[in-house]
Formats: C-alpha cells, sequence, structure tokens
C-alpha cells in the first residue's frame, strides 16, 4: 500500500504554523528524523489554521522537497479562525470553531477551500469541523428548531455550498474528506451528519486517539481506537480511509502505541500521526517503525473484521462507550449506525433506543430466531413498549444493590465471594417466567445480573450495567464468562485488560493493554468446536487443550479450553486447528477458526447490505 508498509500507509499531517516556520535545513532533518523511526509514506500539509494561512509559494517548495523524496503530499484545513475585520463582534466561540451564520466567516472559508484544491488533489477537514456558536446571529436564524436540528442544517449547507463545490469549481479532479472526531455521542449537537454528509464528500476520516482514558474530559477506554473506526467502516462502506491519533496525555509509550496498534487491527488504509512537530525527537515515536513493521506482516492476507454487532443508530447517545468497554473486556465488537441484518446476535445499549422502530425490530429479531443483548439502560428506555409487545416482564424497580457476591446459576461452584462493592440496578422479574444465568448480592439480598427469557425463536437477554460503567473490570471473570460467551455464541476470550480482534479467515490477534497491574497473565480461550490445538500463527506453536464439561439448562455440555501467556504491551495472532468432520457448517461450507468468526461472528459484508 505504501512504500514502507503492505497494508497501510504511515502517515503525518503538518500544521500550517508548522508548514510555514519550515526552512530548508529544518525539514530535511525532520525528514530524516521521522523517516527513520516511523517510515513515511504520506503527509497532509495544512494551509489554514486559527489565524495562519500560510503563503503558496512556501507551500508548494515544502510540497516538492516530500514530492522528491517519494512521500504523497495531500492538503490540509483546520476550521478554526480569530476574529478578523468584518466579523461581528461579541461571539463566544469555544476553540475558535467558524460561526457559519457570520457572512464574513462564510466568505472566508470558501476562499480557504479555493485556495487549497488549487494546490492539492486531496483536502482533509480537521475534526474541528463543526459549530458552537450561540451568537444572536445563529439564535435569530435558529428560530424554534432545537440547536442540534439547526446546526445539523446549517452544517449540511456549509458542506455543499462553501467547501466541496468550490474546492470542485477549482480543481475538478480534487477529493474531499471529512474526518470526525472521537466524540461519537455528541455528533448531532455540533453539526456533524455523518447519515448524510456521505452523500457531499468523497472520502472520511476517524479520530482513533483515546490518549488517557482516566484523566481526559471524555475518558475513552482504549479499545475505542480500534471499534470508532470499525463504527465508520460500517457507517461509510469503503470510504473511511484512515484513523487519526496523536500524543497528547499518552505519559507511557505503550499508550501512544497502542493507539496505532488498534487502529491497525481495525484495517485503517492510513495511519496519521498528528503532528509533525510533536513527533521530532520524541521518546514516544522510536518504537514506532519497528512495531507497524510486526503489525504489517501480522495483517496479510484480505482478513477482514467481524464481530458482536452493537446497534448504535446515527444522532444517539446514552451508555456511551458502553460496547467499547465490552471490547475491553475480550468481546470482539462490531458496532454499527445501521440494524445488523444476519446476524445471529446483537447488543443493545441506551443508544439504540433512539431508533423509533426499535422495539418492532427487535421483536421481530427474537421472535425468528436471534439472541439479543439489552442492557438495563436500554430497559429503562424502551421497557414499557417490551412489556406491551409481550417481549419480557422484567422491570427495573429503581433501587441499587452494592454488589459482594456473585452466582453463576448454572455453574455448581459458581460462586464469587467478598469482592469489592459494585452498585448495579435492581432488575424484577417473574421467577420462572424468566430465568436468571447470573445474580449479584450482598447480604441476604441478590439481584439478576444477567437474565434470560424466550420469546419465538429465539431469546432476550438483559444484563445489569453498574452504576459506573468502568466497575464492570471489576467483576470476577467467572462472572463476565456469562456475558461473554452468550454474546460470542460460545466462542469467547477470559481475561483482564486483554482484547480480542476476531476476523473472517478465523484468526484473532490478542492484545494485553498495559494499564494497572502490569505483568504476565493468561488468556483463557474457549471453542465449542472439536479442535486440536490452539496454533501461534506467528511461531507456529500448538498451544496444547483441555475439554471441560458445563451445566447448561440441566444439560452437561462440553467445550475445548487452551490458556494463552499474555505480556502486557505484545500481541499475538492465533486460530484454532478445526478437526476435519468440524470443517463444514450445515451447507457443507468451509468454517471454523478462532471465534467461529465465519459462522456466529457478524461482518456488515452481507449480501443485503
Amino acid at each position: 500500500m505504501g512504500r514502507h508498509y503492505k497494508n497501510f500507509k504511515a502517515v503525518v499531517y503538518i500544521p500550517a504554523q508548522i508548514a510555514e516556520s519550515f526552512t530548508e535545513e529544518k525539514l530535511a532533518s525532520d525528514y530524516d528524523f521521522i523517516e527513520k523511526y516511523i517510515g513515511l509514506d504520506k503527509v497532509y500539509l495544512e494551509t489554514h489554521r486559527e489565524n495562519c494561512d500560510v503563503d503558496e509559494k512556501q507551500l508548494r517548495w515544502v510540497k516538492e522537497f516530500f514530492e522528491g523524496k517519494g512521500v504523497e503530499v495531500s492538503g490540509g484545513i483546520t476550521t478554526v479562525i480569530d476574529d478578523f475585520e468584518g466579523v461581528e463582534p461579541g461571539k463566544q466561540r469555544l476553540f475558535g470553531v467558524f460561526c457559519y451564520s457570520d457572512p464574513a466567516m462564510r466568505e472566508k472559508l470558501k476562499e480557504i477551500c479555493e485556495f487549497t484544491a488549487k494546490i492539492f488533489d486531496e483536502v482533509i477537514l480537521d475534526d474541528f469541523y463543526f459549530t458552537n456558536c450561540t451568537c444572536e446571529r445563529c439564535i435569530r436564524a435558529k428560530g424554534d428548531r432545537s440547536w442540534a436540528e439547526f446546526r445539523r442544517e446549517l452544517m449540511m449547507d456549509v458542506s455543499e455550498n462553501l467547501v466541496v463545490k468550490p474546492m470542485k469549481a477549482v480543481n475538478p479532479k480534487v477529493r474531499a474528506v471529512i474526518k470526525y472526531p472521537n466524540w461519537r455521542e455528541s455528533y448531532h449537537f455540533t453539526g456533524y451528519v455523518p447519515e448524510a454528509e456521505h452523500t457531499v464528500f468523497d472520502g472520511t476520516y476517524t479520530g482513533t486517539e483515546t490518549r488517557s482514558e482516566t484523566y481526559t474530559d471524555q475518558h475513552l477506554p482504549p479499545y475505542l481506537s480500534y471499534s470508532l473506526f470499525r463504527y465508520m467502516d460500517n457507517a461509510w462502506p469503503g470510504k473511511n480511509e484512515g484513523g487519526w491519533f496523536d500524543t497528547y496525555q499518552c505519559w507511557s509509550v505503550d499508550r501512544y502505541l497502542e493507539q496505532a496498534y488498534l487502529t491497525a487491527f481495525a484495517g485503517a488504509g492510513e495511519l496519521t500521526h498528528f503532528m509533525w512537530q510533536d513527533l521530532i525527537d520524541s521518546h514516544l515515536v522510536a518504537p514506532m517503525g519497528v512495531q507497524l513493521r510486526k503489525i504489517d506482516r501480522l495483517l496479510d492476507g484480505d482478513a477482514k473484521p467481524v464481530g458482536v454487532p452493537a446497534y448504535i443508530p446515527y444522532a444517539s447517545n446514552g451508555e456511551n462507550h458502553l460496547e467499547m468497554r465490552f471490547g475491553m473486556l475480550g468481546i470482539p465488537m462490531e458496532p454499527t449506525p445501521y440494524f445488523p441484518e444476519g446476524a445471529k446476535r446483537i447488543l443493545f445499549t441506551e443508544s439504540s433506543a433512539v431508533d423509533v422502530e426499535i422495539t418492532e425490530k427487535l421483536e421481530r429479531f427474537v421472535r425468528n430466531g436471534g439472541d439479543a443483548v439489552i442492557t438495563t439502560g436500554f430497559l429503562k428506555a424502551v421497557g414499557d413498549k417490551l412489556r406491551e409487545a409481550g417481549i419480557t416482564e422484567a422491570k427495573l424497580s429503581g433501587n441499587r444493590y452494592a454488589v459482594t457476591r456473585y452466582h453463576v446459576t448454572n455453574d455448581p461452584a459458581g460462586y464469587y465471594e467478598h469482592r469489592e462493592p459494585v452498585l448495579f440496578p435492581e432488575i424484577m422479574h417473574g421467577n420462572n417466567a424468566s430465568w436468571s444465568l447470573l445474580n449479584g448480592g450482598d447480604g441476604e439480598l441478590s439481584t439478576s445480573i444477567f437474565l434470560r427469557s424466550t420469546y419465538g425463536k429465539g431469546r432476550l437477554y438483559i444484563m445489569a450495567v453498574p452504576d459506573n460503567a468502568s466497575d464492570l473490570y471489576r467483576m470476577p471473570n467467572g462472572a463476565l464468562d456469562v456475558a461473554r460467551r452468550v454474546l460470542t455464541g460460545g466462542e469467547f476470550l477470559s481475561g483482564r485488560n486483554i482484547s480480542m480482534f476476531t476476523y473472517d479467515d478465523g484468526s484473532a490477534i490478542l492484545y494485553h493493554y498495559v494499564r494497572d497491574d502490569i505483568h504476565t497473565d493468561r488468556a483463557v480461550l474457549h471453542t465449542g468446536q472439536k479442535v486440536s490445538a490452539l496454533v501461534d500463527m506467528v511461531s507456529g506453536q500448538r498451544i496444547p487443550i483441555r475439554k471441560v464439561t458445563r451445566t447448561e439448562d440441566y444439560i452437561l455440555k462440553s467445550e475445548y479450553v487452551a490458556e494463552v501467556l499474555v505480556v502486557p504491551g505484545v500481541f499475538g495472532k492465533y486460530r484454532w486447528d478445526v478437526l476435519p468432520e468440524e470443517k463444514k457448517d450445515g451447507d457443507g461450507n468451509e468454517s471454523g477458526g478462532m471465534g467461529c468468526c465465519s459462522i456466529d461472528l457478524w461482518s456488515s459484508r452481507q449480501p443485503d447490505a
């Protein structure tokens, strides 16, 4: 794909102020450093940011320098600006984003876009392409609409008439690319309209920066670097061009590198490092090229990511990032803004409830044989409708339990006592009308944490989510395995701080995050298939398995288990060696592999998608 890597391009973004400051000596020195430690395939060279508009002559010689090195060069624009003559005074613009109701600012944006398209055949908009202005002009223009409605309509007009049309009028060959930020749950509040902007822009880009999950305002699980790219890949099939991450609040080398790893595992064609000057002489950057070469070899082939679909409609929020936390628990997730037709099982969170037809879709899905896992946030939002439809009798009492013990009800030894308290909502249900697979309690009282009901040919599961969703990590593995087994269909990883990234060729990449207690750990892999070994696809080692039995609905069931030693910061690739009689599904097709990917895990590449 690039000069240095077969499966992706290594890209660096150059802000306008840096581009303006380059001298021949400085640029040559910087280039040598980045080429040595990353391997440079492409740059985005910015023309405008804040009060800096780079001179055309300066841009062209910088562009020629890179092209002389065999590096691709595209343009970039960051739509933030200081006040200038002609702008109405008194605006309160967080981050200096444009007021797109102001005539002077609208004209300025159009000029910037025309200028940039004159120099470059591809232009990307940095993720400040939104608005939060509430000036008098915006208030009048909004009228009786909500701010979200007004801004979404406004930004569609801006995208079409001030950005893309002016660019293409100047340069018919230009490709206009919009980068979406890492705060998916708030797109609609500030004017991002991914469900419609694909009709205007030629491509999209995904912000995969996660930084410090503890101390940043957004508290993003590291898994976002994978799952948000997968979400946008499903939103804009074939048009999601790359992932973009940075060094900020990455106080360890591993925290920085993990952003790149997961972006690559998600299938990004470009890995964009923001930004040029932050990389020079940085201790974070030195290992990057070594690790990218390893990942490039790991990703050889044409396998595509698959996972458990999480239905997250456009313009939704609620239980934000929950599916990403499931990904941190070893469940391979495949979030999508479209109802995942063809899936065998689906996760529904509170965000799913924004779909006005969700009850009808859920009823049809379960009735026809699907397994739906709904969260207590989803139950709170649409529980009345679910009960009216007869899908479940369960409801939330409004009480909370500080759970210090767990009981896996179909495991004779499934008791986990004296745990750190975790606050769960109480699910009330009809005893024996539905059945709790996992209980949690304290003292003499307990509540269901994972409840199962049947409906039609399928099943509905209700999972209680702690008040603090990150408390999921405090639950014992044996308790979490109840949810893992259901969501994945019995092919799962049990472990802490370990993610599993699954692919449609039956392979899986395991990665142990560098967080909390840092030490080597065991990932326990489970499969219901008949297998002879777990194969390390890098070393060729055959990892021995053991057969275990468990009770489910009073029936003994067998599964095979393998243990893998996982080292924090180190990734590996594995697959099951499936016995010959297991390698064909009911239709006689070849199947098997890690996670039964070709059977049970979902890809948006469905015939009717």
